[in-house]
C-alpha cells in the first residue's frame, strides 16, 4: 500500500510532512532574514524590554529627566512602552541652577505636554541652607549627590532610570544595565549581579535601590539616529546658532551670568551648538553648521572625540572622574 504525504513551508524555509490536506500558511514566503530586527530596531526593543520589566518588579520607580537627549530618548522609549497608558512613575530632575534656561523651559514644557509628575532636587536649596558649599571653581555638577540621595530617600524610590550609554566613558565597562546601590546609595563595581540572557535582578535589601540604564547598549550615534527617525523634539541648544562665547580650556563657553570671561578671554560670536546640556558654567559648545538631525548624524560619526571628553570640563579632571562620582552615589 502507498501512502502519500503533503508537506507545507516552516518559518525557517524547510518542508515538514503533514499528513491529510494542505494548509495554507504566512510563513511560506517569508524568509528568516526578512524577519530580523534592524539595529535601531534591537536597540528599541531591548529598551521597551528593560522599562517594562524593571516598572513591572519595583515598587517606587522614578525616571532621571534633564531636557537632555540621553534623557528625552528614555522618556521617550518609556511613552511607547506603555502606550496609550501615561508612564505610571515620575521624573526626577537634579537641577543645579546653573541649567540652561532653554533646557529648564524644554523640560517644563515636555512635563505638561505627558502629564508627568515632576519632581526637583535643587542644589540651590543646598546651597542657601549651609548644606553644601560654593565650589572654588564655579561648577556644580560634582554637587549633586547629596540631593539626588536626599530625593530618593525622601520619595522613597527604589529604582531610578538614568541614561547612562556604553560609550560615554571608562566606568560603563563595569556597569549593569541594572546596577545595585547600598544604603548609601554608594556603587561597588564588585557587588553586582551577572545578566544572563537578558535576566534583570533588581532585588534589593531596605535602605538599597538600583539604577536602570535602558539605553546602555547605545552610543551617541544611535541616539541622533534614533531622535532623527522618531522625529523628537529637542531643545534648540543641540542645533546650530549664533551665540557669544569665550575660549577656555580649549572650549567655547557661552556668555551668561554663570561663566563670565576673564580679562583676558575675548567675547567672539560664533555659529555653535551642544553636545550635552549639562550646567553651563563647565559644559561647552562646539562650532557647527549642524541644523538638522540628518547633518548631527553625520557629524557625530565623523567625530573622534567623546561628547564629555569634549565638552565637559568636570569630567577632565581624571580619567575616572565619572567613575568616583559614581562611587559616591552619583549617575
Amino acid at each position: 500500500m502507498t501512502t502519500t504525504t503533503k508537506t507545507i513551508d516552516t518559518p525557517t524555509g524547510s518542508a515538514t510532512p503533514v499528513d491529510g490536506e494542505t494548509r495554507p500558511t504566512a510563513y511560506a514566503t517569508t524568509s528568516s532574514t526578512d524577519r530580523r530586527l534592524s539595529q535601531l530596531d534591537a536597540l528599541e526593543a531591548e529598551a521597551i524590554l528593560v522599562i517594562r520589566e524593571m516598572a513591572g518588579e519595583l515598587e517606587r520607580p522614578a525616571l532621571l529627566f534633564s531636557g537632555g537627549k540621553d534623557s528625552v530618548v528614555m522618556l521617550h522609549l518609556a511613552t511607547k512602552a506603555f502606550w496609550p497608558a501615561p508612564i505610571p512613575f515620575p521624573v526626577l530632575h537634579v537641577d543645579t541652577g546653573h541649567n540652561f534656561p532653554e533646557v529648564l523651559a524644554y523640560r517644563d514644557e515636555t512635563v505638561e505636554r505627558l502629564g508627568l509628575r515632576l519632581v526637583v532636587a535643587s542644589v540651590q536649596d543646598y546651597i542657601d541652607d549651609g548644606r553644601l558649599r560654593e565650589r572654588a571653581d564655579g561648577t556644580r555638577n560634582p554637587l549633586q549627590t547629596m540631593p539626588l540621595l536626599d530625593a530618593i530617600n525622601d520619595n522613597r524610590f527604589d529604582g531610578v532610570f538614568g541614561g547612562g550609554r556604553r560609550d560615554e566613558e571608562k566606568a560603563r565597562a563595569k556597569e549593569r544595565i541594572v546596577s545595585l546601590r547600598d544604603e548609601f546609595g554608594q556603587w561597588d563595581p564588585k557587588n553586582q549581579r551577572p545578566e544572563l540572557w537578558n535576566l534583570f535582578n533588581p532585588r534589593h535589601r531596605p535602605g538599597e535601590h538600583v539604577r536602570v540604564f535602558p539605553i546602555s547598549n547605545w552610543t551617541e550615534v544611535d541616539i541622533w539616529r534614533y531622535i532623527e527617525r522618531e522625529d523628537i523634539p529637542l531643545a534648540p541648544l543641540y542645533y546650530a546658532h549664533e551665540r557669544e562665547v569665550f575660549r577656555r580650556d580649549g572650549m567655547w563657553l557661552a556668555v551668561g551670568p554663570v561663566s563670565r570671561p576673564r580679562d583676558d578671554e575675548t567675547v567672539e560670536t560664533r555659529l555653535v551648538r551642544y553636545r550635552t546640556v549639562g550646567d553651563m558654567s563647565c559644559t561647552g559648545a562646539v562650532e557647527s553648521p549642524a541644523t538638522t538631525n540628518a547633518d548631527i548624524v553625520l557629524e557625530v560619526a565623523a567625530s573622534t572625540l567623546t561628547e564629555r571628553g569634549a565638552t565637559r570640563a568636570d569630567d577632565r579632571i581624571s580619567e575616572a572622574a565619572m567613575e568616583d562620582r559614581k562611587k559616591e552615589g552619583y549617575f
